[in-house]
């Protein structure tokens, strides 16, 4: 079995190899550490102060633990010799390989070493899966306390070279020739539209607002582009980590929280936990109290704070009162069971270089990628929404849903709205739910709101289509709501940004009707087969898939078709559903007090229904 961190849910993480330090990227108080990894293949001290070089250099020197058989091929005194061995950790850079001792001391003296191995998918990031057959020279050797011989071997050209010269340029060249050959049918589609607009003026005009609003979603992204980075702008912060039933990940979240490349004295962490019903809190003080007795020079003692509520008042109540504690100007808040990259806070408060700048949110990654078929669909639908969705609306900024996962708010906005977002209701009743789009509602009406790209976190999805449809069902729950709240300012805002949130606010509210039209009424009444409808739901989800190839390199583009089709099969038909259950509270994906008083409804029906 290879060393991919693997759950008691079959959930499947890259393993990235740990360092002597839990707290390895926070800066000495002194400024006398600079971050950079030791063992990076760009120095130790490469950029200086420069962050873009610091942050580029940490991502070709993270190492991954892997079990990789390798085909070693090497020239010594002019004959070619050829051996096996073992891959135990990778980075883009080189690789750490176990061998014979005799073949690590050839290895020492050997020419035109040449290594022939292949990226399993989920062992590195998305985009790294491939065969390499690439050129190395040694470094060093190592010996285990178990007496293993491990020589570290660099590369000739990195990785990501490689990939670039031997697999990316085609599959770019694909994406780039498929996008454009989709974009055109589509435009020469929507323009049979507007000559056959008079026989149905509502199925035409939909299927115009429709491809309008993909296509302007594309293109405006195209123009986004995150802040840079301002090495002088540290604003201090506050993350907060509300946490319900997390004891499976909450110590991994709270160590990528306290674990940023930013000062000590601008960043503290308050996790709260909503009176849990697992071990979470046990959990959370554990890795807390390690963490101060083992990181005492990061003030971890004054920085890290938890505490435990009495009783369950809902994640809403558990994000207000960390708020309330939070000592510095901006406040992040990140889920239990996410994970934030090292540089992800220095992205996150970048923005708010703009004094209008109410909310930011940054990009959330799927964690669990490769643990199935549904996560692989998940992770295209994540970064679309994200790179695409999320990034056009941050083009006019304008963000309507600063994502749970990862986001930032000036703290005195989030003071001045608490009262009304905690005790917020919705024809007649509490919403309990979507606590990022009615928080992000609130911020948007009188301020902007973002994207930051660079700012990244990951994430824990359903990995059983169970969950993941009571997920999907809470989500277009708090959509509808706070879409119809959204609705009433929208209008004020930037001419295109409003014209396009109207049109995505029509799309899935008459989309069910359009599919039943199209699918069944046509064929039964017509004898008509929808040939055209079908054509342009394909052309939707390749591209999505081109895009996600594109800009991302993975072989997981072909499970956005997947996500499309799946969607207008089944997730689709959620939404009248949401119509008529908006009122609902359960979460349906954990066992709130909500969860629990409706399974206990439910069974005494029953029981009655037996007397």
């Amino acid at each position: 079995m290879d060393k991919r961190f693997k759950k008691e849910k079959e959930d499947i993480l890259f393993a990235v190899k740990p360092d002597r330090r839990l707290l390895s990227k926070v800066p000495d108080k002194e400024g006398l550490r600079t971050n950079v990894d030791r063992r990076q293949a760009l120095g130790n001290n490469v950029g200086g102060n420069d962050l873009g070089i610091r942050i580029v250099s940490e991502n070709m020197g993270r190492r991954y633990l892997v079990e990789y058989i390798v085909a070693v091929t090497y020239v010594l005194a002019g004959k070619t010799v050829k051996h096996t061995g073992k891959c135990v950790d990778i980075s883009t850079t080189g690789m750490l390989l176990e061998v014979p001792p005799e073949v690590a001391e050839d290895l020492n003296q050997a020419k035109n070493i040449r290594l022939n191995f292949t990226i399993a998918p989920g062992t590195m990031p998305e985009g790294y899966e491939m065969k390499v057959d690439i050129e190395a020279r040694y470094i060093r050797l190592e010996k285990t306390p178990a007496g293993q011989t491990r020589c570290g071997v660099l590369f000739l050209e990195s990785l990501a070279q490689y990939a670039n010269r031997k697999k990316n340029w085609y599959m770019l060249s694909c994406a780039s020739l498929f996008l454009f050959i989709i974009c055109a049918c589509i435009l020469l589609m929507r323009a049979e539209s507007i000559l056959y607009f008079k026989f149905n003026k509502i199925l035409y005009m939909y299927s115009l607002i429709a491809a309008t609003f993909l296509l302007s979603r594309y293109l405006f992204a195209i123009f986004y582009r995150p802040v840079s980075i301002d090495n002088e702008f540290m604003p201090g912060v506050s993350i907060v980590i509300p946490c319900f039933n997390e004891e499976e990940w909450i110590q991994r979240t709270i160590v990528s929280c306290i674990n940023q490349d930013y000062p000590v004295d601008k960043l503290e962490v308050i996790v709260v936990d909503d009176c849990s019903n697992d071990q979470s809190f046990t959990k959370i003080v554990e890795i807390a109290e390690e963490l101060k007795s083992k990181e005492k020079r990061y003030d971890v003692e004054t920085r890290l704070h938890y505490f435990r509520q009495e009783k369950n008042a809902g994640k809403r109540e558990a994000m207000a009162k960390g708020a309330i504690r939070a000592q510095h100007e901006l406040v992040v808040f990140v889920d239990s069971d996410s994970f934030l990259d090292p540089f992800a806070i220095r992205n996150i408060v970048q923005p708010f270089k703009d004094t209008k700048m109410g909310g930011v949110s940054g990009r959330t990654d799927v964690a669990n990628t490769y643990t199935n078929a549904l996560t692989k669909m998940q992770a295209v639908r994540y970064y679309i929404a994200f790179r695409i969705m999320k990034a056009a609306e941050g083009y006019f900024d304008a963000v309507t849903c600063l994502s749970g996962p990862l986001s930032c708010y000036r703290k005195d906005l989030v003071l001045k709205y608490m009262d009304a977002w905690l005790n917020q209701e919705f024809l007649g009743e509490r919403a309990t739910f979507g606590d990022d789009r009615s928080m992000t509602n609130f911020i948007l009406r009188n301020n902007r709101t973002t994207y930051q790209d660079t700012a990244i976190c990951t994430t824990i999805v359903p990995n059983r289509y169970s969950v993941f449809l009571k997920q999907q069902m809470r989500w277009k729950r708090s959509w509808l709501r706070e879409s119809l709240i959204a609705a009433r300012f929208m209008w004020k805002k930037e001419p295109f940004m409003s014209l396009s949130f109207y049109m995505g606010m029509l799309v899935p509210l008459l989309a069910p009707a359009i599919v039943i039209y199209n699918l069944v009424y046509i064929p039964l009444m017509h004898r008509v087969f929808p040939l055209t409808f079908i054509l342009g739901i394909f052309l939707m989800a390749l591209l999505m898939s081109m895009a996600q190839l594109f800009l991302r390199k993975s072989s997981t583009w072909l499970y956005g078709l997947w996500f499309c089709f799946y969607y207008e099969a089944v997730l689709l038909w959620q939404m009248p559903i949401a119509w008529v259950t908006f009122w609902k509270t359960t979460w349906g994906t954990r066992l709130t007090p909500a969860d629990i008083l409706e399974m206990a409804k439910k069974k005494d029906n029953i029981s009655g229904d037996i007397r």
